[in-house]
């Protein structure tokens, strides 16, 4: 006797990927960086060997206007086959790419618009729709994506309160948290994948400390947890994630990402977990530190390892997926360094710097069969 299980086609596109992930990671396979660089406007693009050297393998220029000073956002497709750029000047732009599958190498699809000035880009576990998170212009948008990759004019605008920061899709593609830097809040909408549609979830909406500017949002690998950056405190919150509903559980836990003895202006930046979900790190720009800690499989607890001297102001960062490699970049040392992840201790051994654009804020890799 068989059962035949039916799957709608988003659970069978994210469970396709999930699995061809796995294969992946068992199977051979190489490793690209992309490192967004601001100020000269281009992308640094490197391979990633086993153990963690870095072969730089071209600079591409991102067309548009130049604006200095800004971010280069970058998202990628979850098939790993194209590569976005944020453009945060006028015309506002989402600049496609096609990764080579052999070399890793990008080839110019063509700019898209955008609804603002961009911030952060996501692009849902379909690949059918990019949201973007703008800062200046207080708003998330839904953007189609069409089938040669490019987006199109937002099909929804949805107004935040004061620095939308930050957008990302839940794992299973059915809800979206949303960052408000200058509102305190996390915004918490449902996603209709077929439309590509954003809804208020119940509540709509979830606050931190005031003046904590929450910035940068993170899922555990077992999705059982969200991890939240905040920009002027360096405040980490700690919540459980409700699969069900969509929503977040009261925090558990607020911990630190400033070193022992720091009593500055706070500046934190970027956050992600290695992908066994162990170790936790966060940037913290005023210092040029990164903050390691080591997480409670079953609480989701954070407990301080160290902090590391890093890149000089690092808003950027990005771990791979074997977990064994940090790459961190500094806006302001127009440079990338490498660090080997201890799998045990969860504490950073610098391996090499490597000079990148101008400005490099924003750091993807990309494994690719």
């Amino acid at each position: 006797m068989h059962t035949r299980v039916s799957l709608n086609p988003v659970s069978f596109i994210a469970a396709f990927w999930v699995a061809a992930g796995v294969f992946m990671s068992s199977a051979s396979a190489a490793s690209f960086v992309y490192v967004g660089n601001s100020d000269s406007q281009d992308i640094s693009v490197f391979e990633l060997k086993p153990g963690g050297d870095l072969t730089p393998v071209e600079t591409v220029a991102v067309p548009g206007p130049a604006k200095p000073g800004g971010s280069l956002p970058l998202a990628v497709s979850p098939e790993k086959h194209r590569l976005y750029a944020g453009l945060r000047n006028e015309p506002f732009t989402a600049v496609t790419f096609d990764i080579d599958a052999k070399t890793g190498k990008l080839k110019l699809v063509g700019p898209g618009p955008l609804a603002d000035s961009m911030a952060y880009l996501a692009i849902d576990r379909t690949g059918r729709f990019l949201i973007g998170a703008s800062y200046g212009g207080h708003k998330v948008a839904v953007h189609p994506i069409g089938p040669d990759g490019v987006t199109a004019p937002a099909q929804q605008v949805v107004a935040t309160e004061p620095n939308a920061h930050c957008v990302v899709f839940d794992p299973s593609n059915r809800y979206v948290l949303h960052t408000s830097l200058g509102g305190d809040k996390i915004y918490q909408q449902k996603f209709d994948a077929t439309k590509g549609t954003l809804s208020p979830n119940e509540p709509p909406t979830v606050s931190v400390k005031a003046k904590g500017g929450p910035r940068h949002l993170v899922f555990s690998p077992d999705k059982q947890f969200v991890y939240l950056l905040n920009e002027l405190d360096a405040a980490i919150y700690v919540f459980p994630w409700d699969a069900a509903t969509g929503t977040l559980k009261q925090e558990t836990q607020v911990a630190s990402a400033l070193p022992k003895g720091f009593d500055g202006k706070p500046w934190a930046a970027d956050i992600h977990l290695t992908p066994d979900g162990k170790f936790l790190y966060a940037s913290e720009r005023t210092t040029s530190t990164l903050a390691a800690f080591s997480v409670d499989p079953n609480t989701g607890a954070l407990t301080p390892i160290d902090s590391y001297p890093t890149e000089k102001q690092p808003r950027g960062f990005s771990i791979d997926s074997s977990g064994r490699t940090l790459l961190a970049v500094g806006q302001l040392s127009n440079s990338m360094t490498s660090y080997a992840i201890d799998k045990t201790t969860g504490k950073l051994t610098m391996l090499k710097q490597y000079p990148t654009g101008k400005n490099p804020n924003w750091v993807e890799i990309v494994d690719l069969p």
